[in-house]
């Protein structure tokens, strides 16, 4: 018997899986799920009403949303997104208010799946907390902001060494690639940062990269794999007419909402292990 089977301890995915029950995950899953569906259209609001100022166009936010969400969710964001742009300008305080306070509230739920994990009490002042939450969720939102302007300037960087250094076509294939490596990198810094600051607990930043990791990974590879399912062999639409395309949202949300506390859960217990036994 190994030093881990005689002090009694479960395997590592046995204790995720004992955890996932224990601490709600699920629960708080869904509770994610629906803070995500709030702040989704003030964001697209709020990204609206700043196009101007970044030379972008609506176009650019549908294809970065597009690149992630079911095919199926797209008709309802792009609609909700038409009908927004038919507003005015003055939305922009609307947006922005009603995207800090709703994605505040996400990382909240956040703060308390962590916190779960770690088994430790909330006991920061209300104030200092939803500061910190407000402060992440800004931080969220420059980064959706950079991963927007990203493929942009990206693919104009790559038309502009190919017209000018006789490059080939075949480079602009590779830098096209690797603007999705850029993509998932700042995906792990975000889920880094989350996973290093929400927690009500010292932690040192190198020893959430795990956490980090795995989520970025089946994050990835769960909204690829949700949205091939969705169009190959879902009948949402069939089921729920209408409200098909926000069934499969709600969907994909509660699954990036589950592979993101199953990060900190993964985090938590490294962390655990790494004490000596009693």
């Amino acid at each position: 018997m190994t030093e881990r089977q005689e002090s009694g301890r479960p395997s590592f995915f046995l204790d995720l899986i004992n955890r996932m029950s224990g601490d709600d995950v699920t629960g708080l899953a869904a509770q994610l799920a629906y803070f995500f569906l709030l702040s989704l259209f003030p964001l697209l609001l709020f990204l609206v009403s700043i196009l101007p100022y970044l030379s972008l166009s609506p176009q650019d936010i549908l294809n970065l949303v597009r690149s992630y969400a079911p095919q199926e969710s797209m008709q309802v964001i792009e609609r909700n997104l038409n009908q927004v742009m038919q507003g005015n300008g003055s939305v922009l305080s609307f947006g922005i208010l009603a995207t800090l306070w709703s994605g505040s509230n996400g990382i909240n739920t956040m703060v308390r799946a962590f916190n779960r994990a770690y088994k430790v009490v909330e006991n920061r002042h209300f104030l200092v907390a939803r500061a910190m939450s407000m402060i992440l969720t800004i931080a969220m939102i420059f980064v959706f902001v950079v991963a927007l302007l990203l493929p942009v300037f990206g693919r104009q960087i790559g038309l502009f060494f190919t017209s000018n250094f006789g490059l080939s076509d075949e480079f602009l294939h590779i830098w096209n690639a690797l603007r999705w490596v850029v993509s998932s990198l700042v995906l792990f810094f975000v889920l880094t940062m989350l996973y290093w600051i929400a927690p009500n607990k010292k932690i040192n930043c190198l020893s959430v990269m795990p956490g980090a990791l795995a989520a970025t990974v089946g994050w990835c590879l769960v909204s690829l794999g949700f949205s091939f399912y969705v169009e190959k062999f879902g009948s949402y639409t069939s089921t729920y007419g209408s409200l098909g395309g926000i069934i499969v949202l709600m969907i994909w949300f509660y699954l990036s909402g589950f592979i993101i506390i199953i990060g900190g859960e993964i985090n938590a217990i490294k962390s655990e292990r790494k004490k000596p036994n009693c």
